[in-house]
């Protein structure tokens, strides 16, 4: 639980490669997720080729600082063959939280980059990558070993909370 108030948005890193056993654990946490009957969409995609990272941070205008990290995790969803296909991209976010969760317990650093349900950046990154036609882009996730810190923003507002007793 304490990477839930101390996680926040990097979006600088060291010049330091992640080691593939941090992502794949990183991933196994995202595929820890609950989904909708069970349906796990979910498929990622682990760019470390720079050109195509480069690539990537230029599909949104707040997206540009994944130029610099060593790793961007794509995350994209089945579009065939779903029992709740409406859920698909509730499930995904959920998965998505658990890895940015795991990688700040790794010690690592990370920003999502919204692109689901953009239309042009979907197609973008699938474009980019040369996705296979039977799955949607659902975001991107920069990360790698932090070149900043700061303290997380304490967003909790009691103003929020309404008790029906």
């Amino acid at each position: 639980m304490n990477s839930i108030f101390h996680r926040i948005s990097v979006r600088k890193y060291q010049d330091k490669m992640v080691e593939r056993e941090k992502i794949l654990h990183i991933l196994k946490a995202g595929m820890q997720a609950p989904s909708a009957c069970n349906q796990q969409p979910w498929e990622f995609y682990v760019v470390t080729d720079r050109e195509k990272i480069a690539a990537l941070a230029a599909v949104s205008p707040y997206s540009g600082c994944a130029a610099g990290a060593p790793v961007v995790l794509v995350p994209v969803y089945r579009k065939h063959g779903l029992i709740a296909p409406g859920y698909a991209q509730i499930d995904m976010a959920i998965a998505q939280e658990n890895i940015w969760l795991e990688t700040d317990a790794l010690g690592l650093g990370g920003v999502w980059f919204g692109i689901a349900p953009m239309r042009e950046r979907m197609d973008a990154v699938h474009q980019i990558l040369e996705l296979p036609g039977d799955v949607e882009v659902f975001s991107m996730f920069a990360l790698g070993y932090p070149a900043e810190s700061r303290a997380q923003q304490d967003r909790y507002d009691e103003g929020r909370i309404h008790f029906i007793e």
